[in-house]
């Protein structure tokens, strides 16, 4: 039996992919660690046996030495880009100081490989599609301590032989996305406005251009990065190979729901033109685009529809005040 240890388990990636191997691969069991600061505790299959711990801050080590697990995919982040000036020390905190502990917790347990969910933040500004050759340029504190970390990993391997893969995984969407924050996750934010009477808000004029990844399309590659022995000291960006302006995307999305006005916001501080490439991923973890935008979107609108009432998730004061944007503005 293989021992998968999954940081993050309730949020998006963590959830749908512990749920994943609870129902494809029967020669696997499956741990989980969250504090649920941005998951949900009923994302995660009854089948994970969990924990909920804070990973920056409490000990993990038991959890290790109980289970000794084989993999450990290391998914747990606070993704927001955008807030992360405004945010240093949570970020560096809860993105790097977590990453610390897994990567001193999987060297002392001789753990097979781990698994670091990076970002397409670490490339910055530059000539999309970004390829993984391409040195790293971050624009935000977010991007930074993800490209920090990938550094990590590869002095780990080199002093003390740690096997990882990264993977750079771009706008990723889809079942038990986190609709409740109003910081990151564009297409959840635009559901979660709609569903409350609010607005389809674009930063700027929406002409900035991303590719979306349906989360359920890379289940298999992410098994891959964990096992394959080809994705070994690889880095590999994961996601869709299609690309479309932000209001494209907020357009399709008032296709599936039938409603919604688009509201333009003031521009903020982020890359214009930002999409990865996909050949590696498919050569190495198999990935297939499968699911297009529209089609992600209903299945992602009607999941939404049906989801509790959960409280919206809001910092009442941030590091620093000066610059935030209007809509982010506590009044």
């Amino acid at each position: 039996m293989k021992k998968v240890l999954i940081t993050g388990v309730g949020g998006l990636l963590g959830s749908r992919f512990s749920k994943w191997l609870v129902d494809e691969k029967k020669d696997v069991s499956v741990i989980g660690i969250d504090d649920f600061s941005g998951g949900y505790e009923d994302f995660v299959d009854e089948e994970v046996t969990l924990y909920n711990r804070e990973l920056s801050t409490d000990d993990i080590s038991d959890i290790f030495d109980i289970h000794k697990p084989d993999y450990v995919c290391h998914y747990a982040a606070y993704a927001a880009e955008g807030l992360s000036p405004f945010i240093r020390k949570f970020n560096y905190r809860t993105n790097m100081i977590s990453n610390a502990n897994i990567i001193n917790e999987c060297i002392k347990h001789d753990v097979k490989r781990v698994v670091f969910t990076s970002s397409m933040a670490v490339y910055g500004r530059g000539n999309p599609p970004f390829g993984e050759d391409e040195q790293p340029s971050p624009v935000d504190p977010y991007g930074i301590a993800k490209y920090g970390c990938e550094l990590d990993y590869r002095v780990a391997e080199e002093q003390h032989g740690l096997d990882y893969c990264i993977i750079r995984p771009h706008n990723v969407y889809g079942i038990n996305q986190n609709i409740w924050d109003r910081y990151r996750n564009v297409l959840g934010i635009w559901m979660y406005n709609i569903m409350n009477d609010g607005k389809i808000t674009v930063f700027g004029d929406g002409s900035q251009k991303r590719a979306f990844t349906y989360m359920d399309d890379i289940n298999q590659p992410l098994w891959e990065s964990v096992t394959s022995p080809r994705a070994s000291k690889e880095i590999i960006n994961v996601g869709g190979p299609v690309s479309c302006t932000i209001l494209e995307a907020a357009e399709t999305l008032q296709e599936v729901v039938g409603y919604g006005d688009i509201e333009f916001l003031e521009n903020r501080h982020e890359v214009k033109y930002a999409w990865s490439t996909h050949e590696k991923s498919e050569d190495i973890l198999g990935y297939s685009f499968k699911t297009n935008l529209k089609d992600g979107l209903k299945k992602m609108w009607d999941w939404a529809q049906k989801q509790p009432e959960r409280p919206r998730q809001s910092w009442d004061s941030y590091e620093l005040d000066k610059g935030i944007y209007d809509f982010w503005k506590n009044k």
